[in-house]
This record gives C-alpha cells, structure tokens and sequence, in this order.
C-alpha cells in the first residue's frame, strides 16, 4: 500500500485508519505451497488471468490458453481469496493432494478393464476390391465379428491420413501390432509420473525415465495399449488386428501409471487434438477424483464444491474446443451398472487420495460425470458375446449413443462357455507392464499367474496379448468405426482428413443395428453372482432404448451404407 504523510493535527483521524482495514487490504498469505487450477472468466484471456495469479502472490507452473486453464503454486491459504478479487478469474480450487493410490493389480483403472467385483493404407488401398485378411488372433476376436468389421474390409481398412487419438495411459508405440500405424511424430504425453506422496506412499511409483516423464511411446499403466489395439492393431498377418487396421494411432497420453486421469492433463490432451487435427480421440476414462462432478452437493466441502465446479466447467471448454476443430470425441459410459439418468448413491469419491471418499446423494440435474456428460460426448455402453447387456454397464436413456463389444465373462450362465476368458476382449498388451504384474517374467516367459489371466506371448519380442472387458473395451470398437467413417466419406487435404463430427454421429448411430430390450425388460444378475442392486430395466423401444442407445454398431453397413445419413 502506498504510503501516505499526514500531518499532526489530523492524528485522530490517523487513529480511525488504524483500526479500520483498507479496502484494497490482501489476505495474509500462509502455509505451504500447494497447487491450484485457475479458470478464466469467460471473455478473459489466460494472460490476463496469469497476471492476476502473480498479483496474488502465486507463480503460474502450466497454462493452456485455449480453454483458460492454468495450474499454479501458492501457499495454501489466502491465495484463492485474493484471486476471487480479478475480474479475469471465474475460479480458483485447490489440486487434490497426492494420496496413495490402490495396489498395482487393482489401480489399473477405475472405470477399466479388469471387471470390478464392487459392484496403413493410403486412398488407393482403400478402393481396392482385394480384401486385407485376418491375423491369426483374430479367431478369437468375436467383437471384430459381431460389429462385422472383418467385412468392412472389402470396402475399406481405413486410411492412413485418419488419426485416432488414445487419450488413455499411454501407447506401448514398439508393440509390433501397434509400431506399423503409430505416429510418433504427433504423439505427446501431457502427464508427469507422481512417485509417491508426501507421506512416502506409491501413487505411480518410482520414475521410469529421468525428469519422471515418460517417453510418448510407452505406456506404463497398460489400459491405453489395449484400447490402441482394439480401435487400429495393424493387419499385418501376425498377432491380431483392429477395427480399423489402416488408420494411425496418436498417443495423447492424460492418465497417470496409476490410472488417475487429472484435470490439467486431460484439458491439455483434448485442446492438442484439435489444434493436431486428429479425427476422433477415445476417452475410456473419467477425470478424477470426483465419479460425479456437483455444483453444491450438500456433503461436501466448500473446497471440494469449487473444485468440481471447476472440472465441470474446464472440462466442457476443452471438449467443445476439440468438436469445434473437427474432432469426433467417443467415451465409455461407465462400468457402474446404473442408470446413468438415475444415478445412485456415490460412495467412491473422492477416490484421491485413497481413503478420502464418503457418502454422497447425487443430484442428476447439478452432478455430471466428465467427459462422458458432455452433450458433444457420444457414449457407448458394452454387451457381451451373446449381446446381452455386460452386467457391469452403465445404461440409460439419457447420454446413451450406442452399444458395443466390451465383453461379459460371466455371459452365458448354465452353459459351459459361463465365466469364461474366452467372453472378454483380447487386445494388445505392454511387456514392462505384464512384468510388474508378475504375469510375465524377467526372462519374458509367462507365469502361471498370467495364464490364469489369459495372457498369450507369440515369438516376437514384446508381442503380449490379454484379454479384459469393460465399456473400456466397448468405446474403442466404437472409435474404430467412427475412423472407418471418416476414412469412407471425409475429406482429404493432402496428409490430412476430415469430416464433421455431427455427419460421424449420423453415419455411426444411423447404420447401427437396432437392438430391442431383452424380455423381461427388468433383469437381475443374482445367477451370475452380483447383488440385488445390480439389476437393470431397460426403458425405450427398438430404434433407441437405455441399452443399447440407436442400436449395436456395424462397421460394414457404416462403410457401404452410411452415404444416405449424410444428406
């Protein structure tokens, strides 16, 4: 404050300024330096918001200007209220504290893979009427059969100038069913590996690489390797191949080792796909810690409530930043075996730091899971191979899209194909990754406990297959026909495609097989061994219902018949 010379005869009043704050008086600034993410007001520029995070005593660590996200450090009190002064700021919260994060086996990915028992063509190539065959493992791909993708390749394997974003834990790029159609020059890694916490407990763990930030072509976690197989694994006759075997795999890693997928890294994810121009970008995530993002959800804090309101409203901009540039943004629905238009209780937030979570009543209209809440989001709930719904699948008729292979192990009850590996999805999986797990040896042999898991080793180095199931699974099968789509009917400029994200909705969600409601509508799993409150009512009719959303997507009739959708 400036200082100001008063003469002696206004004393009193001197007196009265004592006691009396100023109005332009700071908040006192204490504690240790933590992190915030900072929101811009709207109309307002990241730099100006980074000007006010300096006046306010903070220092601005990472910024992305397209959507006014910013992550700063400042001591842990004062700071936001300083900030609530700059018209430039719409929000400040604080970053959720690194915790310990689950055991390895278990901490792959929340909304992922493991069932959780709590609940490189060119155009030419395309046009030829030579069909590309099947790789070996390909037998064993009944999601491949059942969308029949394996017919759409007379039509088209998709092209190379198509790229698909894996916004996930990484790509293990040297897979040799993944190195023919990876794009290392456009794959980056937004995360930095978080050791342990400040109590000495793993999150990540030890660092892989110096600087803790992992090369873009490795994938330490293992969920986004197999997402990457299953959306673009090449036809090459070896190992097993994807739904769209000609397009390129773009590595636009947002989650952590952990499978924590963060605020900063998932917005920097999102705005880099569409400033890339990648065509579509499967999210199998949601961003943490918050399951549902509430504006005032009364069992929270008035932190944690800034918080999500800040995911919410970050979250949204980078999403409609993306779709605004042209790319098509697929998601799972959730492995939450709810209504997602209904949803129940949460009692697993905030799932960071672990033990942190407590009982929540979720309203629907005020909570939102992100990104798959978003209205340019197009979600994908899983059956499993006889097509029923996985017992595990989000459903709902209110951001339903449609429905895919995500597989179901416990399909098929009192047949012996009942709790089978077989029921899963076989996808593309990293080495180091099987290796931490104690699936695979350090000799690259697989152990019998990766056996039991159904991992298969072929004779090439870091050719490692496993099968998991999850809407995890369903999404990427989805994001193989949206990149079929747009190889079929985009535009190409030079070494780039394109195609509304609007016309690949019509095109995915208009070729779709429509699917009715199972008879009974109600069904229980309590044969299969879940709880009472994991049994679901499919509502709608054939052309869309909570189930299945407009259908269970087809690759072939997406390539030969999805021309009339675009008028």
């Amino acid at each position: 404050m400036r200082k100001t010379l008063i003469a002696a005869s206004a004393l009193p009043l001197l007196l009265t300024l004592v006691v009396t704050p100023s109005v332009s008086a700071q908040p006192k600034l204490s504690g240790d330096s933590i992190e915030f993410n900072v929101l811009t007001a709207d109309g307002a520029s990241a730099a100006s918001a980074e000007q006010a995070v300096k006046a306010a005593g903070g220092v601005v660590v990472e910024r992305n200007d397209a959507v006014g996200l910013l992550t700063a450090k400042a001591p842990a009190n004062g700071f936001t209220e300083r900030l609530a002064k700059s018209n430039a700021v719409l929000s400040a919260a604080k970053v959720q504290s690194i915790g310990q994060a689950p055991d390895r086996a278990a901490k792959k990915r929340k909304d992922a893979a493991i069932e959780k028992d709590r609940g490189n063509g060119n155009k030419a190539q395309n046009k030829a009427k030579t069909p590309v065959g099947l790789d070996p493992l390909d037998e064993q791909l009944w999601g491949l059969k059942s969308i029949r993708a394996d017919l759409a390749r007379d039509k088209t394997i998709g092209d190379k100038r198509v790229k698909v974003g894996i916004l996930d834990t990484g790509v293990d790029g040297k897979h040799p069913d993944i190195a023919p159609n990876f794009d290392r020059t456009l794959s980056r890694n937004f995360t930095k590996d978080i050791p342990f916490d400040e109590l000495g407990q793993e999150v990540d763990g030890p660092c892989e690489y110096r600087g803790c930030v992992d090369p873009a072509d490795v994938d330490n976690g293992g969920h986004g390797t197999h997402v990457a197989g299953i959306v673009a694994a090449a036809a090459n006759g070896f190992g097993l191949s994807g739904v769209a075997p000609g397009v390129s795999i773009v590595n636009i890693r947002g989650g952590q080792d952990s499978g924590y997928f963060f605020l900063q890294p998932v917005v920097n994810a999102l705005t880099y796909a569409g400033d890339a121009g990648l065509d579509v970008v499967n999210m199998s995530f949601y961003v943490d810690p918050w399951l549902y993002n509430c504006d005032n959800n009364p069992a929270d804090t008035p932190e944690q409530r800034k918080q999500q309101r800040t995911i919410k409203t970050a979250v949204s901009r980078a999403l409609r930043y993306a779709h605004d540039k042209g790319v098509t943004l697929i998601s799972a629905y959730g492995n939450d075996h709810t209504d997602a238009g209904k949803p129940l209780p949460d009692a697993t937030s905030p799932d960071f730091p672990a033990g942190t979570a407590h009982d929540r009543d979720i309203d629907n209209a005020t909570c939102q899971s992100m990104p798959s809440e978003h209205p340019n989001v197009l979600n994908v709930s899983s059956y499993g191979p006889s097509g029923a719904k996985s017992d595990f699948s989000t459903y709902g008729l209110e951001q339903i899209s449609v429905s895919a292979p995500g597989g179901y192990r416990r399909d098929y009850f009192g047949t012996p194909w009942f709790n089978s590996l077989d029921n899963m999805i076989l996808s593309t999986y990293p080495q180091n990754v099987l290796v931490s797990e104690g699936f695979v040896d350090a000799a690259g042999n697989v152990t019998p406990d990766g056996a039991a898991v159904g991992v298969l080793k072929l004779d090439r180095p870091g050719a490692y297959y496993r099968p998991l199931q999850g809407t995890s699974m369903a999404a990427p099968h989805a994001t193989g026909v949206a990149a079929l789509i747009v190889s079929q009917y985009g535009k190409y400029k030079g070494n780039d495609a394109s195609l509304d994200p609007n016309k690949v909705e019509k095109v995915l969600e208009g070729t779709a097989t429509a699917t009715p409601c199972p008879t009974p509508r109600t069904v229980d799993y309590l044969d299969e061994g879940r709880p009472a409150d994991w049994t679901a009512t499919c509502e709608g009719g054939l052309d869309f219902n909570g189930f299945y959303g407009h259908g269970q997507i087809d690759a072939y009739q997406a390539v030969v018949g999805g021309a009339k959708f675009l008028k």
